[in-house]
């Protein structure tokens, strides 16, 4: 196995044609990229929205590939100066792809600039060393690509000045087992059928987060000398994560339990979990409040719901 592909994004898909779910995003690309080529011109710019692990970055990097150019992605936090951001946008050539990841850590000035910049299809550069006048300097026809979990944090004249908004949704279960049987597949692994739906159903309905319990079973596996991975390699896998039947962790169980008492205060179960009342409800209770595990009155309190009731019955203290 020296020669094959060994990692879980060694062989992530590179076609649209490749791509599980997503349809609507797939469908918006296709039709841009065919209006592309039909014109000889550049593909539009495009504001990728939606929560992590969706894959927005696997999307970026299969666009560039079906436009056959070269791809410059770069984290926003790491443009901190107009001189970061200048040397990314300067080293595109014509119908190259400029993919800014995590845009919305983009510094104000900087995102100010760039919709400038994509405006006048230039940057100004103030001064230099052998004048003080403005140094105009033109940019390649290059595509943008944004993509961002936080939308309400990019300025509304750079998000309006994109043309197409591909907007990322969560998987459903059965989409994201045909995901992990694929992958598993294209890297020759050998998995037991009734693995794959028991991995999505602990998923959240996202790939990144289907993949990685995938290789938490590979890595059981092969710490145990199998070759196949097997139902029991899964229920170890979700063991030592200390994850339950629907991939709830430690802390969204402790949370249920506490519900399962009274009704309580946001402040009143992050005091008990340890945790900040914004860390409770921006990364513990979405998922919960999707799922339908658990909402909240019109005063605010959270309530465990009956499908909460019945999740923490089936798994009592949070087993597999």
């Amino acid at each position: 196995m020296s020669d094959q592909a060994n990692e879980i994004n060694d062989v992530a898909p590179s076609s649209l044609t490749h791509i599980i779910g997503q349809k609507g995003v797939v469908a918006q690309v296709a039709v841009a990229i065919e209006a592309a080529f039909a014109d000889a011109k550049k593909m539009d710019d495009c504001l990728l929205v939606g929560g992590p692990g969706l894959g927005k970055t696997q999307i970026a990097k299969v666009i560039a590939a079906e436009l056959a150019s070269d791809c410059h992605e770069v984290l926003g936090q790491a443009i901190q100066s107009s001189a970061d951001l200048n040397a990314v946008l300067l080293a595109a050539k014509d119908k190259d792809v400029v993919f800014f990841d995590e845009c919305h850590e983009l510094p104000k000035e900087q995102q100010t600039a760039l919709y400038l910049a994509i405006d006048q299809r230039r940057i100004i550069l103030l001064g230099g060393r052998s004048a003080r006048m403005p140094q105009s300097i033109p940019l390649a026809n290059f595509t943008l690509l944004l993509a961002s979990t936080d939308e309400f944090s990019l300025l509304a004249p750079l998000r309006d000045r994109m043309k197409l908004v591909l907007r990322f949704q969560f998987y459903d279960p059965d989409e994201l087992a045909t995901i992990v049987r694929q992958r598993s597949q294209a890297l020759h692994w050998i998995v037991e059928d009734s693995v794959f739906p028991l991995i999505a159903i602990r998923s959240r309905g996202t790939p990144r987060l289907a993949l990685r319990l995938l290789n938490s079973c590979r890595r059981v596996s092969r710490s145990e000398g199998d070759s196949t991975i097997t139902l029991a390699h899964l229920e170890r896998a979700c063991l030592l994560e200390q994850i339950d039947a629907l991939g709830l962790g430690p802390v969204e169980q402790q949370y249920l339990m506490i519900l399962a008492e009274r009704d309580t205060r946001l402040n009143v179960i992050a005091s008990r979990l340890g945790l900040p009342p914004r860390t409770v409800s921006q990364v513990t209770e979405p998922f919960l409040i999707r799922a339908g595990l658990m909402a909240k009155d019109d005063k605010g309190r959270r309530q465990l719901t009956a499908l909460g009731r019945e999740h923490l019955s089936n798994c009592g203290m949070g087993g597999v």
